[in-house]
């Protein structure tokens, strides 16, 4: 082996400073230091690990994406030869080491036109089950990696035919199912299944929001840099803490970037596979299957003492950890956009809030109290908002149109309590004009717990029409939960109908100040599809997620625990759940 140069970035601190391993319980304290002072001592650590450059041969310059990430040549994937071809066995891919596994991974670029037959080689010949994507094919309209899958069909790809079998999209990840056959010239050898995780919710900046969505990847993930790295390390520290009580970033990443350079390539990626490991270590793993929900809950009820519920009251405190992100509210909090909001204490983020078209010659209307919330397929699936207050209602209606919302979700009654908690925004009968929209009433329909009005809203101006259906649901009371679940699952479900008919735009969701029972609502709607889909629920996590998209979400520890009971319920009335799941596999293998 030749000597490897090592060129250290400039101004970084003295390598020969030295950063132990992490014991568990320091965790917490240890994030904290190094995240002060906007993650100076995280730059350090990180400017700490060597950095290393390795020439290119001229014949495989092509085969690279980018002339400065190369493997070296201890640790490349070495393809077999193909006759006549002269460095036919070269392709730029790295074996990486996981936590006391040698070879776990293979940290690979994305391919390019010339290189696809090589990566499909690739698998073929290093016996690989599962693919792991961490880029989009286009990001900031760069190519980042070309497709080498079918859409549908199949396709040969050098000698390997890949067929594509099957595709589930998600809202931060999507799972493609191929089977792959080698032809080689003595025939056809026996197919194999490959599965391919392909995560979409890497920005083009930076690091994710939070690592809530890298976190369930990873678990889905169990059962080529730079982005490869930091999903290589977060996986292999998971594993030390389970063996050893402790995790060790820096050691790793210098391990592992003696086995391809550049693997962590930010000090933000690298600040981010802490805060990923912090997450994992204070919440663990919170996702369960439907069949173990009662034992669980079962476990979350075990009083001790008359109204001691502390399980599931522990878990609610941990909830409350997620930091209201004041310094992220800043249009709500403007002076002109204060009297919009019903309630002080909830005002959308701004980098999630509803955008409405500036209105001509008028300062500050594009701000309703509105927030895109994410759903389980789909980013930006519903919107939390408030009850309307009179001098909002065209706001409200200028949102629907202007987001082409056809769903409506009400949770409160105009008063409680004699206090409105919402103005009426829609005609007891005929039609009503709130500013330049018009609102018809065309349809009303009591069902068992909801009232279900057809609308038609026309924009006046253009004299345009859109049908727009309304669920006011009536069992909630303002404090405390509905009676029981069935009511909550019979609106969800007709929600659900009416999307599916009129094409998946935003639904609105709100009470009065658009968190707690909408929250309730939303986390509800996202646990059941999911149940429904994969016979699994992560009720912390769902609303752990919601809270960092709008404050507040799921208010008290009453609402936390009807989400868990109202799964319950939907599992006893459809008690055949696993004949319905299975059901389900096979319908989707089959199309």
């Amino acid at each position: 082996d030749g000597e490897q140069t090592v060129v250290l970035l400039p101004r970084s601190p003295s390598p020969s400073k030295r950063y132990f391993p992490i014991p568990l319980d320091s965790l917490e304290e240890e994030y904290r230091i190094r995240s002060a002072d906007d993650g100076k001592l995280f730059r350090e650590e990180f400017n700490v690990i060597i950095n290393c450059y390795e020439a290119s041969r001229e014949h495989n310059r092509e085969k690279n994406r980018y002339p400065n990430i190369l493997p070296y040549d201890h640790s490349r994937v070495v393809l077999s030869h193909l006759d006549g071809h002269l460095c036919s066995d070269y392709i730029n891919a790295s074996y990486i080491d996981g936590y006391k596994e040698k070879n776990k991974f293979i940290a690979a670029q994305g391919p390019k036109p010339e290189t696809v037959a090589d990566f499909w080689q690739m698998i073929w010949e290093q016996k690989t089950a599962t693919i792991v994507m961490l880029t989009n094919l286009k990001e900031r309209k760069e190519e980042k990696c070309y497709q080498y899958w079918p859409e549908k069909g199949c396709w040969m790809y050098g000698n390997v035919r890949v067929a594509m079998e099957d595709a589930t999209v998600l809202v931060d990840y999507t799972i493609r199912k191929f089977c792959i056959q080698y032809q080689g010239s003595d025939g056809p050898r026996a197919p194999r299944l490959v599965t391919q995780l392909h995560f979409t919710s890497w920005p083009d900046f930076g690091v994710p929001f939070t690592p809530i969505g890298m976190l369930k990847f990873l678990k889905k993930v169990n059962a080529g840099v730079g982005r490869t790295g930091t999903f290589i390390v977060i996986d292999s520290m998971i594993d030390m803490m389970h063996m050893d009580q402790r995790v060790d970033v820096f050691g790793f990443v210098s391990r592992i970037r003696e086995q391809r350079c550049q693997l962590i390539q930010t000090d933000m990626q690298y600040s981010f596979i802490y805060q990923a490991l912090l997450e994992y270590y204070l919440y663990g793993d919170t996702e369960l299957d439907v069949c173990s929900l009662e034992g669980h809950l079962q476990r979350l009820h075990n009083t001790r003492a008359p109204h001691d519920r502390l399980g599931l009251e522990e878990e609610f405190r941990k909830l409350t950890n997620v930091r209201i992100m004041k310094e992220n509210m800043r249009t709500g909090n403007l002076p002109a956009n204060m009297k919009k909001n019903r309630v002080l204490q909830i005002i959308p983020y701004d980098f999630n809030r509803v955008i409405l078209s500036v209105k001509r010659g008028q300062e500050f209307t594009d701000y309703i109290n509105a927030s895109f919330i994410d759903g389980y397929r789909q980013k930006d699936y519903f919107i939390a908002t408030q009850g309307p207050l009179s001098h909002t209602v065209e706001d409200f209606w200028r949102m629907v149109w202007e987001w082409r919302c056809h769903s409506i979700v009400t949770l409160t009654e105009l008063k409680e309590r004699e206090q409105e908690k919402c103005f009426q925004y829609w005609p007891s009968e005929g039609s009503a004009t709130f500013g330049d929209y018009t609102v018809e009433l065309t349809g009303d329909t009591l069902c068992e717990t909801f009232t279900l009005k057809d609308m038609v809203l026309t924009y006046r101006p253009e004299k345009q029409s859109q049908h727009v259906r309304h669920f006011h649901f009536h069992g909630w009371p303002e404090i405390g939960i509905p009676a029981e679940g069935r009511g909550m699952i019979d609106i969800i479900a007709a929600v659900q109908r009416q999307q599916q008919q009129s094409g998946n735009r935003p639904i609105i969701v709100h009470c009065s100040a658009g968190a707690g029972r909408t929250g309730t609502f939303i986390a509800l709607s996202t646990i059941l599809e999911r149940v429904k889909a994969e016979g699994l629920l992560d009720v912390f996590q769902t609303v752990k997620s919601l809270r960092m998209q709008r404050p507040h979400m799921v208010q008290t520890v009453e609402q936390y625990d009807f989400c868990y009971r109202v799964v319950q319920d939907f599992v006893d009335i459809y008690s055949d759940y696993e004949c319905l799941i299975v059901k389900y596999h096979i319908i989707k293998n089959k199309n």
